[in-house]
């Protein structure tokens, strides 16, 4: 392979960036430089010549660049002459093998465990994290027949179960060189990761430590990715609970985790209004980036298969053309994914399909339209629309206005180590991505499986009845901006009409400025109502506490479901579901509970 294909992959660069060995440097001198990040940690790397090395990159950064620059150094010194590359997905395999192919690496990504070895064509294969916990001894046997080098993708794959962490630890504790990536953030379980390194802080917690790492704040004021435009929509829902009680929620208003749960829940429903505001409201954004960006594309990440295909046919009827779908159980999925990259279609729809590494660089609108809110899970997602090709692009993504998912958009540039050491959260009778902490989640295969929400919660099934959708506003750089109106008014389509090419300062003086022409208009209106009064929450408690046990009375004098008491009671009474109502309009139902034990009507 000439070095002029080698550059191709590389973005080419300069002879200093070049570890000393390098072979024939002079050929590389008139090339343009490689990222900064990725010549300094190339530098760090073969200064150290260390036998595990661990980078943690943000997505879209250029992990995979990196690591088979490292790969064809150490190839071409002599210092290894096998590679195997370890992914979390079959996708991924190809997609590491054709990368590889580009800078002369011949890697085998149809290389199963039956096969014993990969072909003599071939310096290696890539296989998956679960191909070697099914047999590490023929991994371990391959590793000592040869002086290999191991690539582990998104490293933090190991830590999701002992079986996948025991395999990795088996298999290639023989390697001569192990090269550990990872883009997204550690979760904070404490099973220890194989080749990992762990330092212990001041408060007695292990914690991982990388060789090099470049995060998403670093990379955003470099221009390696783009800035991210979080479009946040809350609405009324509207939902029956198993009890058979009606409830009445705004999307987001932090009520009780399982009343939240069931409210979003009910804002995802395919049946509903709040789905299908959203999608014309995303769509509306793609044609306004496609105005300067004319291949952008856009894709809604779904619960289930059901949900994708409800929201598929959503999209053909706002749009006039067919969305792509992408299913787990697809066996053309990795196909579709490759034919969507190529191509200019406006939508991908897609289910289990957007974990680390998928790459279709020209997504640029997202629709965030799924339960899970684990910041593992949420990073890789929001990382399928990070990805850089020319300065000035933005990236914008739409998702409801849940605490979970707002607080995470704001902690875009958080990182976060792998942490031993520390207890369990409780989840407090929901899934762990619904608690307070929200870091400990399960493994990101159970948080992506296909399943309704609601089976999932603590509630059990419920009925979605109705819902809308309203403008909450924008997220941007940790700030807020705008919102609080209805889909279609002015303030949204301002938001909605923001250029797609602005670099990040840009985008954050648009946004003030859209601010505060907003506030201009709404002064121009005249004053605003006045505050409702602060609502005492102690009493507020007292008086459901005694609700509840006057309900429980009467539903055991006469045989009446809870549910059913509680429904006739706001129909005689009026008012919302408990959870929301006043102190006046408890007060007014535990009166009339009064009236019918005494025989009163």
């Amino acid at each position: 392979m000439s070095h002029d294909d080698q550059l191709s992959l590389f973005g080419g660069t300069a002879a200093a960036d070049l570890p000393p060995a390098y072979p024939d440097r002079a050929a590389w001198g008139t090339a343009p430089k490689l990222r900064a990040w990725q010549a300094e940690a190339l530098r760090r790397y073969f200064d150290t010549q260390p036998r595990d090395f661990m980078a943690v990159a943000t997505p879209g950064a250029g992990k995979t660049t990196f690591a088979l620059r490292v790969a064809k150094e150490l190839f071409d010194r002599g210092t290894v002459n096998r590679i195997t590359v370890v992914t979390p997905t079959d996708h991924l395999k190809r997609q590491w093998a054709d990368a590889a192919a580009r800078v002369g690496l011949a890697i085998d990504p149809n290389f199963k465990n039956a096969d014993g070895s990969h072909g003599r064509d071939y310096v290696g294969a890539a296989v998956t994290y679960s191909q070697v916990a099914m047999k590490p001894l023929l991994h371990r046997a391959r590793t000592e027949a040869g002086r290999t080098l191991v690539i582990m993708d998104e490293i933090h794959h190991a830590g999701d179960s002992l079986t996948w962490g025991d395999g990795l630890r088996e298999a290639f504790d023989p390697a001569v060189r192990r090269l550990a990536l990872t883009g997204t953030p550690f979760r904070s379980d404490t099973a220890p990761i194989p080749f990992v390194r762990y330092r212990e802080d001041a408060d007695g917690v292990r914690r991982s430590t990388s060789d090099y790492t470049y995060g998403y704040g670093d990379a955003l004021k470099d221009h390696v990715v783009r800035p991210v435009i979080f479009l946040a929509y809350s609405g009324q829902m509207r939902w029956r609970t198993s009890a058979g009680e009606e409830m009445a929620a705004e999307l987001g208003e932090g009520f009780t985790k399982d009343i939240t749960a069931q409210a979003w829940r009910t804002a995802l429903d395919p049946e509903g209004q709040w789905i299908p505001s959203v999608l014309q409201a995303a769509d509306q954004r793609l044609t306004e980036v496609r105005r300067t960006v004319p291949d952008a594309g856009a894709l809604v990440i779904a619960t289930d298969h059901q949900d994708a295909k409800a929201y598929a046919a959503q999209l053909r009827r706002i749009t006039g053309s067919s969305p792509t779908v992408v299913l787990s159980d697809d066996k053309a999925a990795s196909d579709k994914i490759d034919e969507f990259a190529a191509g200019e279609d406006r939508w991908m729809v897609a289910v289990r399909m957007v974990s680390e590494g998928v790459d279709v660089p020209r997504l640029a609108v997202g629709v965030y339209a799924t339960s899970t809110s684990t910041p593992l899970f949420f990073a890789q997602a929001v990382g399928r629309f990070v990805r850089a090709r020319r300065r000035g692009e933005t990236a914008s993504v739409f998702l409801p206005s849940v605490p979970a998912l707002m607080g995470l958009a704001n902690e875009m540039e958080a990182e976060r180590d792998h942490a031993l050491d520390r207890p369990a959260a409780e989840p407090e009778g929901l899934p762990a991505d619904l608690t307070e902490e929200g870091w400990d989640d399960d493994l990101l295969e159970a948080a992506n499986r296909e399943e309704k929400a609601s089976a999932s919660l603590a509630q059990g099934r419920f009925e979605a009845i109705g819902s809308d959708a309203s403008f909450h506003g924008v997220l941007f750089d940790g700030g807020a901006f705008g919102g609080g109106v209805a889909v279609g008014s002015e303030e949204e389509a301002d938001f909605l009409g923001i250029p797609g090419l602005l670099d990040a300062d840009q985008v954050s003086e648009l946004l003030r400025e859209r601010q505060r022409e907003h506030a201009r208009r709404r002064s121009a209106r005249g004053p605003a109502a006045p505050e409702p009064a602060v609502p005492d929450h102690r009493r507020l408690k007292e008086l459901r506490a005694t609700l509840s046990k006057n309900v429980s009375a009467w539903a055991a004098r006469t045989g009446t479901p809870h549910g059913v008491v509680h429904n006739e009671l706001r129909r005689v009474c009026g008012g919302p579901p408990v959870a929301q109502a006043n102190e006046a309009q408890l007060q007014a139902r535990v009166q009339k509970l009064q009236d019918w034990f005494i025989g009163r009507k």
